[in-house]
């Protein structure tokens, strides 16, 4: 047990990565809880968000209950395979992690308090896992569609580890780097607890707040991200 932990907690060279396929993934129609297409063309004037902050099946949950956000989905990136499965993506030989795509409106919600929510609910001090979730796959990472974002990405990691410090924790080990194709997870992924109102979130918060009005707003950039499915 403790080999495989190491070896699904390494991150993977390119040449190492498997195969993958063409095809992408079946997804339903309709978001389950916003009766929105989870896939695109998404509206015009929206932006795209990605997160990864352990189970995807938790972190969706966080974002679809935000008031300015169109649609979510679960699914694979920042790794190499194309269309990966979610046991490829287990395997720790994909280069993924679990992420969250969000669609939101900048005018009803700022990508600001999407961050907020991002760093409130999960603990992104612990490298390769979240909780007893352990190996790449549960990496906490934020993936950047704009220069706006990375501005605000980076500044917000400054600040939010200022004040987990102060409280105590390690330094933050979140990934933040610009966004490469995203892949949706298989269809019974999205939105998964709100089909299974019992399932298993293994999200959970430090506990610390994450400081609001310290994350400067520079000229917007292009909207969109890379999205496949």
């Amino acid at each position: 047990m403790l080999i495989d932990r190491q070896h699904k907690s390494r991150l993977i060279a390119p040449e190492e990565a498997l195969a993958g396929r063409q095809q992408a993934m079946p997804l339903p129609e309709r978001h389950l809880v916003l009766d929105t297409p989870i896939g695109p063309p998404f509206p015009e004037g929206s932006e795209t968000a990605i997160f990864g902050m352990g189970c995807f099946w938790g972190a969706e949950r966080k974002f679809w209950t935000l008031p300015g956000v169109y649609t979510t989905a679960a699914g694979y990136a920042g790794g190499f395979t194309p269309n990966p499965t979610y046991e490829e993506v287990c395997s720790a030989r994909t280069g993924h992690t679990e992420a969250v795509l969000v669609v939101f409106d900048p005018a009803k919600v700022s990508y600001a308090e999407l961050l907020a929510v991002f760093w409130e609910n999960h603990d992104p001090t612990q490298g390769m896992r979240q909780g007893n979730d352990v190996g790449t796959q549960y990496r906490s990472a934020i993936y950047t569609t704009t220069p706006a974002q990375a501005a605000q990405a980076e500044a917000s990691r400054q600040a939010y580890e200022s004040e987990l410090k102060e409280a105590g924790y390690d330094a933050i080990t979140t990934e933040i780097a610009p966004a490469s194709p995203f892949y949706y997870a298989e269809a019974y992924h999205q939105q998964y607890l709100a089909a299974n109102p019992s399932g298993y979130c293994g999200l959970g918060g430090t506990g610390v707040s994450c400081p609001t009005g310290l994350t400067a707003t520079p000229a917007p950039g292009p909207a969109g991200a890379p999205v496949r499915g």
